[in-house]
């Protein structure tokens, strides 16, 4: 199953999840907090409805702005 994802509107990143294992990976090599966030939604999803979600939504909000990483 591949998802599309990415910030704001830009949907420039591909998410491939394996439908026996669960695993997941994406095609970029990066697997960062955004796509361990949408696996987890997407997986959670399966397993409430029993199906692979065709959309899935996912938002965060940090406060004050951007994380400050010092």
């Amino acid at each position: 199953m591949r998802y599309e994802f990415g910030f704001a509107d830009r949907f420039d990143r591909i998410l491939v999840l394996d439908l026996r294992t669960l695993q997941a990976r994406v095609e970029d090599g990066d697997f960062d907090a955004a796509a361990s966030a949408i696996t987890a939604k997407v997986v959670s999803s399966w397993r409430d409805l029993g199906d692979f979600p065709q959309r899935v939504l996912f938002a965060s909000w940090w406060p004050l702005g951007r994380p400050n990483h010092r």
